[in-house]
C-alpha cells in the first residue's frame, strides 16, 4: 500500500472511530445519567467531528493552494478557506457558551462528547501501527 493511500485511510478512519466512540459515550451517559445526558455527549462528539473535517479540509485545501503557487514570492489563500478554518472555532465558541449560559447542567457531557475525536485519533493510530507491523 502506497504512503499517501495509508494516510488516507488512517484519516478517514479517526472519523469512524470518532463516531463509534462519540456513540458509545452517548449510549453509556444515557444509560448512567438519562437520556439528555446522552444528547450533551452525542452534541460535543459531532462538534468534534465537524471541527475535525472542517480543519482537514483546510489543510488540504491550502496544501494543494501552496503546491500550485510553488516558486511564487507570495502564496495567496483563498477567502473560502480562510472562513472555513476561522468558521469552526466560532462554531465551536458559539456553541460552548449557549450551553454554558443556558444549559449549565450539560457543559459537562459536552465536554465528554468532544473526547470522543481523541479517543478516535487514538484507535485510528494504534490500529493503523498494528496492521502496518503485520505488513513491515
Amino acid at each position: 500500500m502506497m504512503a499517501e493511500e495509508s494516510t488516507t485511510e488512517l484519516v478517514r478512519n479517526v472519523e469512524y472511530w470518532t463516531v463509534a466512540f462519540g456513540a458509545a459515550g452517548a449510549l453509556a451517559a444515557g444509560l448512567h445519567w438519562g437520556w439528555p445526558a446522552a444528547a450533551g455527549v452525542a452534541v460535543g462528539a459531532v462538534l468534534s467531528l465537524a471541527n475535525y473535517r472542517w480543519l482537514k479540509q483546510g489543510v488540504i485545501a491550502l496544501t494543494s493552494a501552496s503546491l500550485g503557487q510553488a516558486g511564487a514570492e507570495k502564496v495567496r489563500v483563498p477567502r473560502g478557506v480562510r472562513l472555513k478554518l476561522f468558521g469552526r472555532f466560532v462554531l465551536v465558541v458559539a456553541v460552548v457558551c449557549v450551553i454554558l449560559w443556558r444549559f449549565r447542567w450539560l457543559a459537562v457531557p459536552v465536554v465528554v462528547g468532544f473526547f470522543a475525536l481523541v479517543a478516535g485519533v487514538l484507535a485510528a493510530m494504534i490500529v493503523h501501527l498494528f496492521r502496518n507491523m503485520r505488513q513491515a
